[in-house]
Protein backbone atom coordinates (compact mmCIF):
# COMPACT_ATOMS: atom_id res chain seq x y z
CA UNK A 1 0.00 0.00 0.00
CA UNK A 2 1.47 3.47 -0.86
CA UNK A 3 2.12 5.34 2.11
CA UNK A 4 0.46 9.05 2.14
CA UNK A 5 2.62 12.10 1.59
CA UNK A 6 0.32 14.18 4.05
CA UNK A 7 -0.38 13.30 8.19
CA UNK A 8 -3.86 13.85 8.46
CA UNK A 9 -3.86 16.10 11.10
CA UNK A 10 -1.43 18.12 9.58
CA UNK A 11 -3.69 18.58 6.86
CA UNK A 12 -6.74 19.66 8.77
CA UNK A 13 -5.35 21.43 11.64
CA UNK A 14 -6.17 24.52 9.99
CA UNK A 15 -9.67 23.93 9.99
CA UNK A 16 -9.49 22.80 13.54
CA UNK A 17 -8.36 26.08 14.34
CA UNK A 18 -10.59 28.08 12.40
CA UNK A 19 -13.59 26.36 13.82
CA UNK A 20 -12.22 27.15 17.88
CA UNK A 21 -11.86 30.52 16.72
CA UNK A 22 -14.66 30.57 15.45
CA UNK A 23 -16.70 29.10 18.41
CA UNK A 24 -14.83 32.24 20.48
CA UNK A 25 -16.37 34.67 18.23
CA UNK A 26 -19.79 33.17 18.60
CA UNK A 27 -19.61 32.97 22.49
CA UNK A 28 -18.23 37.00 22.62
CA UNK A 29 -21.12 37.85 20.16
CA UNK A 30 -22.46 41.13 21.45
CA UNK A 31 -26.07 40.89 20.96
CA UNK A 32 -26.14 37.66 23.42
CA UNK A 33 -28.07 37.82 26.41
CA UNK A 34 -29.31 34.42 27.84
CA UNK A 35 -28.85 30.74 26.98
CA UNK A 36 -31.18 30.67 23.83
CA UNK A 37 -28.91 33.08 22.07
CA UNK A 38 -25.56 30.70 22.76
CA UNK A 39 -27.50 27.56 21.91
CA UNK A 40 -28.58 29.33 18.56
CA UNK A 41 -24.88 30.23 17.92
CA UNK A 42 -23.61 27.01 18.14
CA UNK A 43 -26.24 25.62 15.85
CA UNK A 44 -25.96 28.48 13.64
CA UNK A 45 -21.92 27.70 13.83
CA UNK A 46 -22.72 24.07 13.03
CA UNK A 47 -24.40 24.95 9.66
CA UNK A 48 -21.45 27.68 9.21
CA UNK A 49 -19.13 24.27 8.94
CA UNK A 50 -21.02 22.50 6.80
CA UNK A 51 -20.87 25.28 4.63
CA UNK A 52 -17.24 25.90 4.73
CA UNK A 53 -16.42 22.23 3.79
CA UNK A 54 -18.76 22.45 0.90
CA UNK A 55 -18.03 25.44 -0.58
CA UNK A 56 -14.23 24.95 -0.29
CA UNK A 57 -14.11 21.30 -1.70
CA UNK A 58 -17.30 22.33 -4.40
CA UNK A 59 -14.96 25.84 -5.77
CA UNK A 60 -14.50 24.48 -9.19
CA UNK A 61 -14.37 27.24 -11.99
CA UNK A 62 -13.55 25.13 -14.97
CA UNK A 63 -15.83 22.04 -13.89
CA UNK A 64 -18.86 24.26 -12.22
CA UNK A 65 -21.87 22.82 -10.40
CA UNK A 66 -25.13 24.76 -8.69
CA UNK A 67 -24.74 24.05 -4.93
CA UNK A 68 -27.51 25.35 -2.93
CA UNK A 69 -26.15 28.39 -1.05
CA UNK A 70 -28.57 28.06 2.19
CA UNK A 71 -30.76 25.77 3.57
CA UNK A 72 -33.01 24.61 6.78
CA UNK A 73 -29.58 23.31 8.12
CA UNK A 74 -26.92 26.03 6.43
CA UNK A 75 -28.15 29.30 7.21
CA UNK A 76 -26.73 32.74 6.45
CA UNK A 77 -27.67 36.32 5.43
CA UNK A 78 -31.33 36.65 6.51
CA UNK A 79 -32.07 33.95 4.08
CA UNK A 80 -35.39 33.81 2.54
CA UNK A 81 -37.73 30.64 3.57
CA UNK A 82 -39.44 31.48 0.14
CA UNK A 83 -35.96 31.38 -1.73
CA UNK A 84 -34.28 28.25 -3.26
CA UNK A 85 -30.25 29.83 -3.57
CA UNK A 86 -28.15 28.60 -5.78
CA UNK A 87 -24.69 29.23 -6.50
CA UNK A 88 -21.31 28.56 -9.30
CA UNK A 89 -17.77 29.75 -9.57
CA UNK A 90 -16.90 31.43 -12.66
CA UNK A 91 -13.52 32.89 -14.49
CA UNK A 92 -14.20 35.97 -15.96
CA UNK A 93 -11.88 34.83 -19.45
CA UNK A 94 -14.23 31.92 -20.11
CA UNK A 95 -17.54 30.58 -21.18
CA UNK A 96 -20.04 29.06 -19.55
CA UNK A 97 -23.70 27.53 -20.59
CA UNK A 98 -26.62 27.71 -18.52
CA UNK A 99 -29.64 25.45 -19.24
CA UNK A 100 -32.84 24.80 -17.29
CA UNK A 101 -36.52 24.37 -17.38
CA UNK A 102 -38.36 27.29 -15.85
CA UNK A 103 -40.79 25.98 -13.15
CA UNK A 104 -44.06 28.03 -11.65
CA UNK A 105 -41.95 29.81 -9.06
CA UNK A 106 -43.33 33.62 -8.85
CA UNK A 107 -39.94 34.73 -8.72
CA UNK A 108 -36.64 33.50 -11.31
CA UNK A 109 -33.56 36.04 -11.12
CA UNK A 110 -29.48 35.74 -12.11
CA UNK A 111 -27.06 37.96 -10.58
CA UNK A 112 -23.01 37.69 -11.29
CA UNK A 113 -20.63 38.80 -8.62
CA UNK A 114 -17.19 40.11 -8.67
CA UNK A 115 -16.49 38.45 -4.62
CA UNK A 116 -17.90 37.61 -1.56
CA UNK A 117 -19.44 39.00 1.25
CA UNK A 118 -16.98 40.23 3.52
CA UNK A 119 -17.37 42.19 7.09
CA UNK A 120 -16.74 45.12 4.81
CA UNK A 121 -18.23 45.23 2.15
CA UNK A 122 -20.89 43.88 -0.16
CA UNK A 123 -20.18 42.58 -3.26
CA UNK A 124 -20.82 44.12 -6.30
CA UNK A 125 -23.23 43.17 -8.85
CA UNK A 126 -21.67 42.90 -12.48
CA UNK A 127 -25.01 41.53 -13.91
CA UNK A 128 -28.63 41.28 -11.70
CA UNK A 129 -31.83 40.31 -13.92
CA UNK A 130 -35.16 38.20 -13.72
CA UNK A 131 -36.49 35.85 -16.40
CA UNK A 132 -38.17 38.63 -18.02
CA UNK A 133 -34.92 39.42 -19.71
CA UNK A 134 -34.67 36.15 -21.47
CA UNK A 135 -35.91 34.16 -24.13
CA UNK A 136 -37.87 30.90 -22.88
CA UNK A 137 -39.04 28.45 -24.92
CA UNK A 138 -42.61 27.35 -25.39
CA UNK A 139 -42.04 24.22 -22.72
CA UNK A 140 -39.97 26.27 -20.10
CA UNK A 141 -36.68 25.32 -21.24
CA UNK A 142 -34.28 27.78 -21.82
CA UNK A 143 -30.67 28.11 -22.53
CA UNK A 144 -27.98 30.98 -21.00
CA UNK A 145 -24.12 31.97 -22.12
CA UNK A 146 -22.13 33.77 -19.77
CA UNK A 147 -18.62 35.02 -21.40
CA UNK A 148 -16.17 37.30 -22.70
CA UNK A 149 -18.08 40.66 -24.00
CA UNK A 150 -18.64 39.22 -27.68
CA UNK A 151 -21.33 41.28 -30.78
CA UNK A 152 -22.30 38.64 -31.84
CA UNK A 153 -23.84 37.18 -28.69
CA UNK A 154 -27.45 37.18 -29.19
CA UNK A 155 -30.28 37.82 -26.79
CA UNK A 156 -29.50 35.22 -24.24
CA UNK A 157 -26.01 35.66 -24.03
CA UNK A 158 -24.68 38.13 -21.07
CA UNK A 159 -20.82 39.30 -20.90
CA UNK A 160 -18.93 38.21 -17.82
CA UNK A 161 -17.09 41.97 -16.58
CA UNK A 162 -13.43 41.74 -15.44
CA UNK A 163 -13.28 39.60 -11.69
CA UNK A 164 -16.50 38.66 -12.24
CA UNK A 165 -15.99 35.13 -10.15
CA UNK A 166 -19.89 33.65 -9.10
CA UNK A 167 -22.97 33.32 -10.44
CA UNK A 168 -26.15 33.22 -8.12
CA UNK A 169 -30.03 32.04 -8.76
CA UNK A 170 -32.52 32.34 -6.67
CA UNK A 171 -35.70 30.60 -7.60
CA UNK A 172 -39.04 32.28 -5.39
CA UNK A 173 -41.90 30.54 -3.91
CA UNK A 174 -45.09 32.10 -3.34
CA UNK A 175 -47.57 29.82 -2.73
CA UNK A 176 -45.47 26.73 -1.64
CA UNK A 177 -48.34 24.04 -1.81
CA UNK A 178 -48.64 25.04 -5.93
CA UNK A 179 -45.53 26.29 -7.52
CA UNK A 180 -43.28 24.00 -8.65
CA UNK A 181 -39.47 23.83 -8.80
CA UNK A 182 -37.32 24.12 -12.37
CA UNK A 183 -34.09 22.98 -13.28
CA UNK A 184 -30.83 24.13 -13.89
CA UNK A 185 -26.94 23.24 -14.09
CA UNK A 186 -24.26 24.91 -15.80
CA UNK A 187 -20.89 24.22 -17.61
CA UNK A 188 -17.96 25.58 -19.09
CA UNK A 189 -18.12 25.21 -22.95
CA UNK A 190 -14.99 24.10 -23.80
CA UNK A 191 -15.11 21.65 -21.11
CA UNK A 192 -18.14 19.77 -21.75
CA UNK A 193 -17.15 16.02 -22.30
CA UNK A 194 -13.79 16.35 -20.39
CA UNK A 195 -13.12 15.59 -16.79
CA UNK A 196 -11.22 17.10 -14.28
CA UNK A 197 -7.31 15.83 -13.34
CA UNK A 198 -7.44 14.16 -10.35
CA UNK A 199 -7.02 15.59 -6.76
CA UNK A 200 -3.54 16.08 -5.37
CA UNK A 201 -2.25 16.66 -1.63
CA UNK A 202 -1.79 19.94 -2.61
CA UNK A 203 -5.24 20.54 -3.86
CA UNK A 204 -6.22 19.27 -0.43
CA UNK A 205 -4.21 21.34 1.72
CA UNK A 206 -5.42 24.25 -0.66
CA UNK A 207 -8.72 23.18 0.12
CA UNK A 208 -9.00 23.04 3.92
CA UNK A 209 -7.06 26.20 4.51
CA UNK A 210 -9.64 27.94 2.17
CA UNK A 211 -12.25 26.36 4.25
CA UNK A 212 -10.73 27.29 7.64
CA UNK A 213 -10.68 31.14 5.52
CA UNK A 214 -14.73 30.69 4.48
CA UNK A 215 -15.99 29.68 7.80
CA UNK A 216 -14.12 32.80 9.53
CA UNK A 217 -15.18 35.08 7.07
CA UNK A 218 -19.13 34.08 6.88
CA UNK A 219 -18.89 34.30 10.95
CA UNK A 220 -17.55 37.91 11.20
CA UNK A 221 -19.39 38.90 7.97
CA UNK A 222 -23.26 38.35 9.14
CA UNK A 223 -22.38 39.57 12.62
CA UNK A 224 -21.67 42.90 11.36
CA UNK A 225 -24.45 42.60 8.78
CA UNK A 226 -27.57 44.03 11.54
CA UNK A 227 -25.37 46.79 12.23
CA UNK A 228 -24.78 47.67 8.69
CA UNK A 229 -28.20 47.61 7.91
CA UNK A 230 -29.57 49.35 10.80
CA UNK A 231 -27.14 51.37 12.56
CA UNK A 232 -29.22 54.78 13.46
CA UNK A 233 -32.49 52.89 13.12
CA UNK A 234 -34.93 53.25 16.11
CA UNK A 235 -36.46 49.75 17.70
CA UNK A 236 -39.58 48.85 16.45
CA UNK A 237 -39.65 50.64 13.34
CA UNK A 238 -39.10 49.48 9.27
CA UNK A 239 -37.70 51.37 7.03
CA UNK A 240 -39.40 52.39 3.49
CA UNK A 241 -39.10 50.12 0.46
CA UNK A 242 -35.50 50.54 -1.14
CA UNK A 243 -33.34 48.12 -3.43
CA UNK A 244 -32.07 45.67 -1.49
CA UNK A 245 -28.23 46.21 -1.21
CA UNK A 246 -26.42 43.57 -3.60
CA UNK A 247 -27.64 44.86 -6.92
CA UNK A 248 -30.65 42.65 -7.53
CA UNK A 249 -32.44 43.81 -10.33
CA UNK A 250 -35.90 43.50 -9.07
CA UNK A 251 -36.06 43.34 -5.60
CA UNK A 252 -37.23 45.92 -2.99
CA UNK A 253 -36.99 45.60 0.96
CA UNK A 254 -38.31 46.92 4.21
CA UNK A 255 -36.60 45.94 7.81
CA UNK A 256 -35.93 46.49 11.18
CA UNK A 257 -35.23 45.55 14.56
CA UNK A 258 -37.91 44.78 16.87
CA UNK A 259 -37.98 44.19 20.78
CA UNK A 260 -41.09 43.28 22.22
CA UNK A 261 -41.59 42.55 25.82
CA UNK A 262 -43.60 39.85 27.65
CA UNK A 263 -47.31 41.07 27.13
CA UNK A 264 -46.54 43.56 23.80
CA UNK A 265 -47.17 42.60 20.12
CA UNK A 266 -46.17 44.39 16.68
CA UNK A 267 -48.76 45.08 14.40
CA UNK A 268 -47.07 45.20 10.88
CA UNK A 269 -49.67 46.64 8.49
CA UNK A 270 -48.79 46.62 4.44
CA UNK A 271 -50.82 47.20 0.70
CA UNK A 272 -51.19 43.49 -0.83
CA UNK A 273 -48.87 44.33 -3.66
CA UNK A 274 -49.62 43.59 -7.23
CA UNK A 275 -45.69 42.33 -7.66
CA UNK A 276 -45.60 38.65 -8.33
CA UNK A 277 -44.27 37.94 -4.55
CA UNK A 278 -44.33 39.89 -1.82
CA UNK A 279 -43.48 38.46 1.72
CA UNK A 280 -42.16 38.88 5.28
CA UNK A 281 -39.54 36.94 7.92
CA UNK A 282 -38.49 37.03 11.10
CA UNK A 283 -35.24 36.41 11.86
CA UNK A 284 -32.44 36.14 15.13
CA UNK A 285 -30.25 38.48 16.29
CA UNK A 286 -27.59 35.86 14.02
CA UNK A 287 -29.35 36.96 11.43
CA UNK A 288 -30.49 34.40 10.04
CA UNK A 289 -34.24 32.78 9.45
CA UNK A 290 -36.36 31.36 12.68
CA UNK A 291 -37.75 27.60 12.18
CA UNK A 292 -39.81 28.28 8.99
CA UNK A 293 -41.11 24.75 8.99
CA UNK A 294 -42.50 23.71 12.02
CA UNK A 295 -43.10 27.04 12.96
CA UNK A 296 -45.26 30.51 11.23
CA UNK A 297 -42.60 32.68 11.21
CA UNK A 298 -43.31 33.76 7.57
CA UNK A 299 -45.73 34.19 5.44
CA UNK A 300 -46.22 35.55 1.73
CA UNK A 301 -49.07 37.31 0.20
CA UNK A 302 -50.62 34.57 -0.75
CA UNK A 303 -50.46 32.12 2.50
CA UNK A 304 -51.87 35.57 4.27
CA UNK A 305 -55.39 36.95 5.15
CA UNK A 306 -55.47 40.04 3.00
CA UNK A 307 -58.49 42.52 5.28
CA UNK A 308 -61.31 43.88 2.37
CA UNK A 309 -59.18 47.22 1.98
CA UNK A 310 -56.42 45.71 0.54
CA UNK A 311 -54.12 45.14 3.52
CA UNK A 312 -52.47 43.07 5.19
CA UNK A 313 -51.80 43.02 8.81
CA UNK A 314 -49.29 40.94 10.67
CA UNK A 315 -48.96 40.45 13.84
CA UNK A 316 -45.75 39.49 16.23
CA UNK A 317 -46.42 37.86 19.01
CA UNK A 318 -45.06 34.98 21.18
CA UNK A 319 -48.92 34.19 22.41
CA UNK A 320 -50.96 33.34 19.89
CA UNK A 321 -53.54 35.66 18.80
CA UNK A 322 -55.76 33.33 17.46
CA UNK A 323 -55.27 34.97 14.26
CA UNK A 324 -54.23 34.13 10.66
CA UNK A 325 -51.23 36.45 10.09
CA UNK A 326 -49.99 35.17 13.45
CA UNK A 327 -45.99 35.47 13.18
CA UNK A 328 -44.41 33.31 15.60
CA UNK A 329 -41.79 34.61 17.79
CA UNK A 330 -40.66 31.42 19.53
CA UNK A 331 -39.06 32.30 22.45
CA UNK A 332 -37.31 35.54 20.76
CA UNK A 333 -37.93 38.73 22.26
CA UNK A 334 -35.56 40.66 20.30
CA UNK A 335 -34.76 39.88 16.55
CA UNK A 336 -35.24 41.15 12.44
CA UNK A 337 -38.24 41.58 10.65
CA UNK A 338 -38.06 41.90 7.01
CA UNK A 339 -40.55 42.42 3.95
CA UNK A 340 -39.43 41.06 0.45
CA UNK A 341 -40.93 42.54 -2.89
CA UNK A 342 -39.56 40.75 -6.01
CA UNK A 343 -40.67 41.00 -9.71
CA UNK A 344 -41.53 44.63 -9.34
CA UNK A 345 -42.52 46.46 -12.35
CA UNK A 346 -42.21 49.75 -11.24
CA UNK A 347 -40.57 51.78 -8.19
CA UNK A 348 -41.93 51.01 -4.80
CA UNK A 349 -42.57 54.10 -2.41
CA UNK A 350 -43.47 54.89 1.08
CA UNK A 351 -47.46 54.17 0.50
CA UNK A 352 -45.91 50.76 -0.64
CA UNK A 353 -44.73 49.99 3.01
CA UNK A 354 -45.27 49.12 6.29
CA UNK A 355 -46.78 51.33 9.24
CA UNK A 356 -45.59 49.64 12.68
CA UNK A 357 -47.40 49.70 15.66
CA UNK A 358 -46.67 48.41 19.16
CA UNK A 359 -49.98 47.50 21.42
CA UNK A 360 -50.42 45.06 24.35
CA UNK A 361 -51.63 42.33 23.57
CA UNK A 362 -55.12 42.18 25.00
CA UNK A 363 -55.99 45.19 22.37
CA UNK A 364 -55.91 43.51 19.31
CA UNK A 365 -59.66 42.74 19.21
CA UNK A 366 -60.39 46.48 19.63
CA UNK A 367 -57.75 47.91 17.37
CA UNK A 368 -56.98 45.40 14.88
CA UNK A 369 -60.07 46.44 11.47
CA UNK A 370 -61.41 43.26 10.55
CA UNK A 371 -59.99 41.47 13.66
CA UNK A 372 -63.19 38.94 13.26
CA UNK A 373 -62.82 38.00 9.62
CA UNK A 374 -59.04 37.99 10.48
CA UNK A 375 -59.41 34.77 13.32
CA UNK A 376 -58.64 31.68 12.93
CA UNK A 377 -59.03 28.24 15.41
CA UNK A 378 -56.30 25.65 16.53
CA UNK A 379 -57.04 22.94 13.83
CA UNK A 380 -56.46 25.85 11.39
CA UNK A 381 -53.39 26.40 12.55
CA UNK A 382 -52.33 23.23 12.60
CA UNK A 383 -53.44 22.58 9.11
CA UNK A 384 -51.02 25.42 8.25
CA UNK A 385 -48.14 24.00 10.14
CA UNK A 386 -48.62 20.23 8.50
CA UNK A 387 -48.75 21.85 5.39
CA UNK A 388 -45.63 24.08 5.70
CA UNK A 389 -43.59 20.99 7.06
CA UNK A 390 -44.90 18.89 3.23
CA UNK A 391 -43.81 22.04 1.09
CA UNK A 392 -40.65 22.59 2.76
CA UNK A 393 -39.65 18.99 2.82
CA UNK A 394 -40.61 18.60 -0.72
CA UNK A 395 -38.39 21.53 -2.05
CA UNK A 396 -35.56 21.20 -0.02
CA UNK A 397 -34.21 18.03 0.52
CA UNK A 398 -30.77 18.55 2.19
Amino acid sequence: MMELSLHTSALTQPFADAIAEAEKIIGEAPHITCEQDLIEGYEYLAGSIRAAMQFAFAYERDFPYFVQSTGPYMKMGLDNPDTLYYSANLRDDAEYVVSGVRGSAADLSFQVLNGDYTPSEVPDSMAAFDDRAIQINPDGSYELRFGPPRADGGPNYFPLGARSSQIVVREVFSDWNTEQQGRIRIQRVDRIGAAPVPPTAKLMVKRYDAAAKMLLSRIRTFLAFPEWFFRGQELNTMNEPRLTPGGLASQYSSAGRYELPDGQVMVVTVPASDAPYQGIQLGSNWYVSLDYINHQTSLTADQANVDPDGKIRFVVSERDPGLANWLEQTGHTRGIVQIRWQRVSRELGAADGPEVEVMGFDELPQRLPFYEQSTRNAADYTARIAARQVAVANRMLS
